[in-house]
């Protein structure tokens, strides 16, 4: 078996926060080292939020995430809050000059009626003329085509071996669909996970943004802060509580 505990741990290994490394978490380091108060939204094991106190944040820190077995890993660092809950649950007046969504977070809100419930939550966490920071796929890469069996890695999860591969069940109006699979190297699966994302593209997106009462600051189509071109993988947006 491969329980909820092991796959926390495995997200970990298959996304280390490195700044220093990776232009994306180099880019939100920046964000939130700027910002006196931050709200993680899916904050998952808390890696953001345990890099930015170790290297010197000293205001309020907040994780939110509904994942019990993540949490438990975040909470391993008690100098920061943990808040079991989605972004709907967001503490609403708390005043926080940034709220964050990575690792395309912002995906797992599907329908219109989660992001209209879930946006103006975000915005009533922050402090007027506050931002919240975000990504998503752009729909133009199709990144899905590439979330096939023939692109399975291989994994090192704290001295096991394991392999990963991913399988779409469907593409429906901008939401996939697939399953995760995680085995032993020769194949054996131990556990499969299945979920949807959302895909949406600039105009529909900056619709629901303005709609929640945010106007959007910054945009960007790569980590470089490069602009949004006809082969940007990424829609990078800052947007401002109104």
């Amino acid at each position: 078996m491969f329980s909820d505990v092991d796959a926390a741990a495995l997200y970990d290994v298959l996304n280390p926060w490195d700044p220093d490394g990776w232009d994306g978490d180099r880019f939100y380091d920046e964000l939130v080292r700027g910002a006196d108060s931050v709200l993680d939204v899916g904050c998952g094991t808390g890696a953001m939020l345990h890099w930015a106190r170790e290297h010197g944040h000293g205001g309020r820190l907040v994780g939110l995430d509904p994942d019990v077995a993540s949490l438990d890993r975040a909470r391993r660092r008690g100098d920061i809050e943990w808040v079991e809950g989605r972004a709907v649950d967001a503490p609403g007046g708390a005043g926080f000059a940034l709220a964050t969504m990575t690792g395309h977070a912002f995906q797992c809100l599907v329908t219109d009626e989660e992001l209209r419930a879930s946006l103006p939550a975000v915005r009533a966490a922050l402090r007027p003329g506050g931002r919240f920071a975000f990504e998503t796929r752009h729909p133009q890469a199709r990144a899905w085509e590439q979330w096939n069996p023939s692109n399975a890695g291989d994994v090192d999860a704290g001295g096991r071996a394991l392999r990963v591969w991913h399988e779409v069940e469907s593409v429906l109006d901008g939401v996939v669909t697939f399953r995760e699979t995680t085995a032993e190297p020769d194949g054996t699966v131990l556990r499969v996970d299945r979920d949807s994302l959302r895909f949406l593209d600039v105009a529909a997106l900056d619709g629901f943004l303005a709609e929640a009462g945010f106007e959007v600051e910054a945009r960007y189509g790569d980590w470089n802060r490069g602009p949004i071109t006809a082969t940007s993988r990424e829609i990078v947006t800052i947007a401002r509580r109104r």
